[in-house]
């Protein structure tokens, strides 16, 4: 008896499950509705509704790290716990802020807002400007990424009567003077880029309707987004404008209020931080210039003066190798603070520009193992004295926040995380795999010091967009699933940033498909290691990691016992006509080119299942409010597969936007669910 396995590799365009692309459609919500009551009723129940219980009262502990921004001489906070569950906009000092128990004001009470207004608001951003009480806040329906934009007062603590307001739109604004604000937004009639961004930047001023907004400056319909900054250190205030061609490249501009003056005369493929009158550059491919060639990846530091009157004498500020990586670099006070990994452990570096040369030091008290993340204490660099955060935790070592005053001070302990987990028994521990060209591919273990055979493995990992996977504390995994005697791995794939560009381009494009042999690499080396068997190991992927854990079911699945698919990336033959689709078309390619699509087909597992094959049960969802992965995604997915008879679990809450939910509750249902799942896929009862 044959199945209709329909849309086929040979006919990808015959698709019969188009109709669950409309997303608030009748007959969609009701095959979404059908799906989570039957997901609802296998896997929820009393031991669902405990540990979701558990996992919330873990993330409402009002003991949590508030992490802060300072604007003005007020550091600022948006805080949720089970009374404030969509969040507390507040304010207090550093001195209080070092307390244990420090006094907040509040500036906006969200929950209250949506209850008043009847509306499903999330707070998304916030935009101030120095030395002033106003702000426009960017509003999210159910954590969607399209914002309605509103300004507000914070010295009365409320929205300004015909104030600026904008409605329902991906982008945002940056104030130019307190009259006038700098769109970017994709609201308006042929304002909006093929991938859904804003495609022009308007000076906006007070009393204006939008639609009377000059625009200053233009992308292409193809391009992915058009977008501006306003550098307040600069006494002119220097407008920079930006092209962003695509996911990776970028043309860049300076100008002023009337509009872009000069394009810079840089490399496309390059990352621009600027800062008064001094650039750092990062080119992803080798650049030779003015008699000199540069590596990919190096960091390179000038005069913005000297180069725009021709100057090309760039300092060399860092040096990439095979395992050693920039992962970001930011200004601070006239500092450059870069964040280094070499061979996965941390490290940071300040360089520091004079007339004559740049100074470099290493930022002092940092450890160097397990993750450290820093960052400037200030919004605003023009209201900056050179204060820095760090985040410093490992996976079974909480976060702990630490202030480094003006940047070189030894780091002091602002606040310490809760241990959410005990940790007793158990150990980190660093592997490498081998995969199917010979790569070595990292990844860390954490669990118990004694391999048992047969331990309950979860698995995740991202590969993508030069994202970096490290091993953070993760309070869920912890308690849920190391505290019961599991293990959890964390691969660092080709795809991500880990060790630079030429690991990225390795996995992408058609290397896409070496990525996920990366991850399978790792499966089989934890059976090699005697550390599991294949039907213990559930693996969890999310958004990019949708094509990942959708690949290892149809092309790994005896490696595996369970999956679970999240906010998933899966149809690639559409995926660039479906919401933010084609914004990434610099990481996967277009489906529309033939010999593009000729890699494309070899990870789009919605063309790739088969009938009669051994997978293993999936669990994919998402959610409704994803305006930037299509839920149609996952729900086309699961159809397909249930059709074909596969043991394939769908489930979709209404909102939560790219994520698990608009609050801690909500999330910590959605992360249950999926433990659930796993866990009972597997064989393991944790009781």
């Amino acid at each position: 008896m044959s199945v209709d396995d329909r849309p086929t590799l040979s006919a990808p365009d015959d698709d019969p499950w188009l109709w669950l692309e409309e997303i608030e459609g009748t007959q969609p919500l009701d095959f979404v509705e059908r799906q989570n009551q039957l997901t609802l009723a296998a896997f929820g129940g009393a031991a669902f509704e405990r540990d979701r219980d558990i996992l919330a009262a873990i993330y409402d502990r009002p003991d949590n790290i508030p992490y802060v921004s300072r604007r003005g001489s007020d550091l600022h906070n948006v805080w949720k716990d089970a009374t404030n569950r969509r969040g507390l906009w507040r304010r207090t000092t550093l001195e209080e802020f070092r307390k244990p128990h420090p006094a907040w004001e509040t500036i906006l009470d969200i929950d209250q807002l949506a209850a008043s207004e009847g509306e499903d608001w999330l707070l998304s951003q916030i935009t101030t400007m120095p030395g002033s009480s106003r702000a426009i806040l960017s509003l999210s329906r159910g954590g969607s990424d399209a914002v309605t934009l509103r300004e507000f007062d914070l010295a009365t603590k409320s929205f300004v009567a015909d104030g600026f307001a904008l409605p329902e739109a991906k982008g945002g604004a940056d104030w130019l003077d307190a009259d006038t604000l700098l769109l970017s937004s994709a609201h308006g009639e042929d304002m909006a880029t093929s991938s859904g961004y804003a495609r022009t930047v308007r000076l906006w001023r007070r009393g204006q309707k939008v639609e009377q907004a000059s625009v200053l400056f233009e992308a292409s319909v193809s391009d992915m987004a058009a977008y501006c900054y306003v550098d307040r250190i600069t006494s002119n205030r220097t407008i920079w404008f930006g092209r962003m061609l695509d996911f990776f490249n970028f043309s860049v501009s300076l100008g002023d209020q009337t509009g872009p003056l000069a394009r810079l005369d840089l490399p496309t493929d390059i990352e621009l931080q600027a800062h008064g009158d001094w650039l750092a550059i990062k080119p992803r491919s080798v650049w030779s210039v003015a008699g000199r060639t540069y590596k990919a990846d190096a960091v390179l530091g000038i005069s913005l003066s000297a180069f725009l009157k021709g100057g090309r004498e760039f300092a060399v500020l860092f040096e990439p190798a095979p395992r050693r990586a920039i992962q970001g670099f930011f200004w601070v006070a006239g500092r450059l603070v870069l964040s280094i990994l070499d061979e996965l452990r941390p490290h940071f570096e300040i360089c520091t520009p004079s007339a004559a040369t740049w100074s470099r030091e290493t930022l002092p008290g940092l450890p160097q193992i397990g993750v450290v993340d820093v960052w400037a204490l200030d919004r605003h660099a023009s209201e900056s004295n050179g204060d820095l955060l760090a985040n410093v935790q490992d996976p079974l070592t909480p976060p702990s926040l630490l202030l480094m005053e003006r940047g070189v001070a030894s780091p002091t302990v602002l606040k310490q995380a809760p241990k959410t987990f005990t940790a007793d028994g158990l150990v980190v521990t660093q592997h490498e795999a081998i995969s199917v060209d010979g790569e070595r591919i990292p990844y860390v273990q954490t669990g118990p010091a004694r391999e048992s055979g047969d331990a309950p493995v979860y698995m995740t990992a991202y590969g993508g967009f030069a994202v970096s996977v490290k091993p953070y504390y993760h309070a869920s995994l912890g308690k849920l699933w190391l505290e019961r005697g599991g293990t959890i791995v964390q691969a660092n794939l080709r795809g991500g940033g880990e060790f630079g560009t030429r690991w990225h381009d390795a996995g992408r494009l058609a290397g896409k498909k070496l990525s996920h042999d990366d991850f399978a690499a790792v499966a089989a080396d934890l059976v090699r290691r005697g550390v599991t068997t294949p039907k213990r190991i559930a693996a969890q992927g999310g958004s990019n990691g949708g094509i990942l854990i959708t690949n290892m079911l149809v092309r790994y699945p005896e490696r595996f016992g369970a999956l679970f698919c999240t906010i998933p990336l899966i149809d690639m033959r559409r995926y660039t006509r479906l919401l933010a689709g084609a914004s990434w078309i610099a990481e996967y390619g277009d489906p529309d080119k033939p010999d593009e699509w000729d890699w494309l087909k070899t990870y789009s597992a919605y063309h790739n299942v088969k009938a009669g094959q051994a997978y293993p049960p999936i669990l994919i969802a998402t959610t409704r409010r994803d305006d930037r992965v299509h839920p149609g995604h996952a729900r086309k997915m699961a159809a397909k597969l249930q059709a074909m008879g596969f043991e394939a679990w769908f489930y979709e809450p209404a909102a939560g936007g790219h994520g698990y939910g608009k609050d801690n509750k909500e999330r910590a249902g959605f992360e249950v669910l999926g433990y659930r799942f796993l866990k009972e896929k597997i064989g393991w009862t944790d009781g």
